[in-house]
């Protein structure tokens, strides 16, 4: 018996829908990335290893927007979410099986970038509510200089 509110095609319908690039997260961090004088980035480098939403190869980092639910954020503010995330209660088979991929794949591609010499930084959906914190935590991972022309 599913706790559904909608009907199985319609939460299908939903679910395929939700974007995967230039999603509202991706530009808010793109807006943070500006305001914090970082300008030059490729968007999806299909180059490097789980294509990160923006990357700057000769400067040596990449950033992963994750979405909470998608990528199984523990402990998450946003989805409630538990030790393990939060788990749709209708076919909860298919969807831990999905997340925990998705955390598997993430943790094998960061590593792969670090092991190409890469500084990877992973930002959540959830951490865009609280912008001056994660602006912050930018600039630390920059190195708390903002990038300079020819640098």
């Amino acid at each position: 018996m599913s706790n559904d509110i909608v009907s199985p095609q319609t939460r299908s319908r939903m679910m395929r829908a939700v974007g995967q690039r230039g999603t509202r997260a991706e530009l808010a961090v793109r807006d943070l990335l500006r305001s914090i004088g970082v300008s030059h980035y490729r968007l999806n480098n299909k180059s490097l290893a789980g294509s990160p939403d923006i990357s700057n190869r000769r400067q040596g980092w990449a950033i992963f927007v994750n979405g909470c639910f998608w990528h199984g954020h523990r402990n998450c503010p946003k989805t409630k979410g538990g030790k393990y995330g939060r788990i749709p209660v209708t076919r909860q088979d298919f969807w831990s099986a999905k997340i925990d991929a998705n955390r598997k794949r993430d943790a094998r591609k960061r590593r792969e970038l670090i092991k190409q010499g890469l500084r990877v930084l992973t930002v959540w959906e959830c951490q865009l509510r609280h912008p001056d914190r994660l602006s912050k935590k930018m600039v630390r991972f920059f190195g708390g200089a903002a990038e300079r022309p020819g640098a």
